[in-house]
């Protein structure tokens, strides 16, 4: 029975988080927020709604080590495992002038986990300053997107979403936000009593669990959009998705959630998995910087390291 809710609580995360996806697109392209700002925020941000909503509820029902493991191992399955297979199925360009100011956001992201690993307990304090940060992020991206003049219609057309304003566009993407929102609740709720049951009948820990099912289990509207975008050669979409995503999960869930309800963190966690986080920024920063793109080679050796770390955790 437990295996069955992780399964279907996978299902639902990924149809909620999908429909949250389209539903917020509809809604800035009605609201005639620039596609850019779409591709990279909306996008990148709603593809994180799963990990959102399972770690509010993993911290509500007192499993904080799932709420810090999923954060955690999400971002690194988003560096390692998502943009790995997109490289691997078409080179991503990175257009760094473009999305230089999230790559700071995901860089300082990783480095404010250490601070609050050995701060112990992130409390609301930590948590309001976080999305402080993350309202001025957004902002500053807000409006230097504005100043663009160039309309980047890509994102529409690999969502076949309409590019016009319509009343009819609006109510359609409240129904559908709000269809994804319920959806992911439910499954969340069910992923995270299936997992929670099977690492206790296996004896492993509630912070693998979190790191690596949970983890990979709600990056995966990231990846469907990654191989999407790679497939029509628009690898650059996956890159400003995991950008977006991974600012988002550390500054937003871990921010709201520990406002809601204080959060510990584990120092096995901290010792480990928080410098796997790091390391595999630094990597994806390097590789980017130096040919301004990862090509399927280096794809193949991100994919290659994520493995190596799931059977670390598993060793």
């Amino acid at each position: 029975m437990s295996h069955f809710l992780i399964a279907i609580g996978l299902f639902l995360l990924f149809v909620g988080g999908e429909a949250l996806v389209r539903g917020a697109v509809i809604l800035a392209r009605t609201l005639s927020i620039s596609p850019l700002f779409v591709g990279v925020v909306i996008v990148g941000f709603g593809t994180s709604a799963p990990e959102f909503v399972v770690s509010l509820e993993a911290a509500l029902q007192d499993k904080p080590d799932i709420t810090v493991g999923n954060i955690v191992g999400s971002n690194i399955a988003n560096l390692l495992l998502i943009l790995g297979t997109a490289a691997v199925i078409y080179p991503v360009a990175a257009k760094l002038k473009e999305c230089s100011l999230e790559s700071i956001g995901v860089l300082l992201g990783a480095l404010v986990l250490f601070p609050l690993g050995y701060l112990g307990v992130i409390g609301p304090l930590q948590g309001a300053v976080m999305l402080v940060f993350l309202a001025i992020l957004l902002t500053w991206t807000y409006f230097r997107q504005r100043k663009k003049p160039e309309v980047e219609e890509e994102l529409l057309e690999e969502m076949r979403l309409p590019s016009k304003s319509t009343g009819a566009n609006l109510g359609l993407g409240f129904v559908i936000a709000a269809a994804g929102i319920g959806t992911l609740v439910l499954g969340s709720h069910w992923l995270i009593e299936g997992a929670v049951d099977v690492a206790m009948s296996y004896g492993i820990s509630e912070a693998v669990i979190g790191l690596s099912l949970v983890a990979v289990g709600t990056s995966l509207p990231e990846l469907a959009t990654a191989i999407v975008a790679a497939l029509r050669r628009h690898s650059d979409v996956a890159l400003g998705n995991v950008l977006g995503s991974n600012v988002f999960n550390v500054f937003a869930i871990l921010g709201a959630a520990s406002i809601i309800e204080p959060i510990p963190f584990n120092p096995e966690i901290l010792a480990v998995d928080v410098w796997i986080c790091l390391a595999a920024t630094l990597l994806v920063g390097v590789l980017l910087g130096s040919e301004k793109r990862l090509s399927r080679s280096e794809g193949s050796l991100l994919l290659a390291a994520y493995v190596g770390y799931i059977a670390y955790l598993y060793h």
